[in-house]
């Protein structure tokens, strides 16, 4: 999910749910960050960061939480 707050500023959930077919183990995190997209002559440059955190999960060894951040190069 994404939100815009405007100015190129937005707040963003996607933390995605895993599930191993093999020896049905699962996780569930949820996630609420923020982001800011920067134009720039050309192009325009979008960073994140997003802390997660595991609300559901079965087996051993998924991480409890996480921070998911991001930097990535659009081209007009």
């Amino acid at each position: 999910m994404f939100y815009q707050l405007g100015g190129g500023t937005y707040l963003r959930s996607s933390a995605v749910m895993a599930y191993n077919f093999d020896n049905s183990t699962y996780r569930a995190p949820i996630g609420l960050g923020i982001g800011q997209v920067i134009p720039c002559d050309e192009m325009a440059f979008n960073v994140f960061l997003e802390p997660q955190v595991l609300i559901e999960d079965k087996g051993a060894g998924w991480p409890k939480w996480q921070i998911f951040l991001g930097f990535n190069t659009q081209f007009k």
